[in-house]
């Protein structure tokens, strides 16, 4: 028994559920998220979500756990949000944002502007002394990785000077560089 799969989902207050045809919906003040299931099956009884499967099959078994965890992240995004923070290490590394748009100088010839989805607020953090940091907000956990993944494939921190975009408090592994 899948371990992860067994625990039931506490709803939390002002979280509504829709499970339809193969489709479960969760909507919460932040906004709302639609999943397609397949394999198994879902309850909702008072303020609980149990995931069923129907069998001991290799897939079932694999998809128990899945869609548990899939829909607690969603339920987690519409109450609190997700937040990916990036740190932009390197010598005159800038980041701005206008709106949706964001600016980044990355040491390229020309900058690179992004235009990031509606669902994902940005923000660029700039100090005077410290790094640049882009900050994601959105109910949606897979689309602020994926956004936050794109960014940081422009610039990936490099093993020598640890150069690069890089998550927030992400350790760099480090090489010794030529011996002299």
């Amino acid at each position: 028994m899948s371990r992860i799969g067994k625990n039931p989902i506490t709803i939390p207050e002002g979280v509504t559920i829709d499970v339809a045809d193969h489709a479960i919906t969760v909507k919460g003040k932040l906004g709302e998220l639609t999943q397609e299931y397949s394999a198994v099956t879902f309850k909702v009884e008072d303020n609980t979500v149990t995931v069923e499967r129907p069998s001991d099959q290799k897939d079932h078994r694999a998809k128990h756990g899945l869609y548990r965890a899939l829909v607690n992240n969603m339920i987690q995004g519409v109450t609190a949000g997700w937040t990916k923070e990036l740190e932009l290490v390197g010598v005159g590394y800038r980041a701005s944002n206008q709106g949706q748009k964001l600016d980044l100088a990355l040491g390229f010839s020309h900058n690179i502007v992004l235009d990031i989805a509606p669902e994902v607020k940005v923000e660029t953090i700039s100090e005077k002394g410290k790094n640049p940091i882009v900050k994601l907000t959105s109910f949606d956990k897979q689309l602020v990785g994926q956004v936050a993944a794109k960014i940081r494939g422009f610039r990936k921190p490099e093993p020598y000077k640890g150069k690069g975009i890089k998550f927030v408090g992400e350790q760099i592994r480090r090489k010794a560089g030529k011996s002299a």
